[in-house]
């Protein structure tokens, strides 16, 4: 199956998930649920907070896109939509290599979760049409490097990644309401 690019479908993608703001805020506020889980419980109920809550973002930001009016769904046809599956699957396999990564050394999940995430912002990049999610993708990855090279505790690698996604959700959101 060949997957072809099209302003039409970008467009389509756009206008159906509200330029992918309120997944970056859902998957934002996951982030720091798992930070805040993390300085008050521990650290192995934060990756379950991430693991599980990242697994309810897509469902989570599609009721209130609808709510908000959007569609949350494009055409069967919008070839995207292969896209957006591979990039799940990937998304899926990273997951569960930074849990092993998590039991060998748990410093590792946070970061790893990180740079996976601004990575798959990079493919959103082609997915949406937009520039910032290269300049979003690049943050968290940046970061995750920062973080993973300097040894910082768990928490401040899930603190970061939420808050660098919240900055952008707003971001995002204020172009997509326009």
């Amino acid at each position: 199956m060949e997957l072809s690019l099209s302003q039409e479908q970008q467009n389509e993608m756009r206008h159906a998930h509200y330029e992918g703001a309120l997944g970056i805020l859902v998957s934002g506020l996951v982030w720091i649920s798992a930070a805040l889980v993390c300085f008050f419980i521990g650290v192995h109920e934060a990756v379950w907070t991430l693991l599980i809550g990242g697994g309810l973002i897509h469902p989570i930001s599609m009721v209130v896109t609808k709510m908000l009016g959007r569609s949350a769904k494009t055409s069967k046809a919008n070839s995207l939509n292969q896209l957006v599956m591979a990039s799940t699957i990937w998304l899926i396999l990273c997951c569960a290599m930074a849990y092993g990564l998590f039991v060998l050394k748990q410093e590792l999940f946070f970061p790893v979760m990180m740079a996976t995430i601004g990575s798959r912002y990079l493919i959103f990049a082609s997915i949406f049409g937009r520039q910032i999610f290269w300049i979003m993708g690049a943050s968290l990855i940046v970061a995750a490097n920062l973080i993973f090279f300097s040894g910082a505790a768990p928490v401040v690698g899930a603190a970061v990644g939420g808050l660098i996604e919240i900055f952008f959700a707003f971001f995002v959101f204020s172009k997509a309401s326009k």
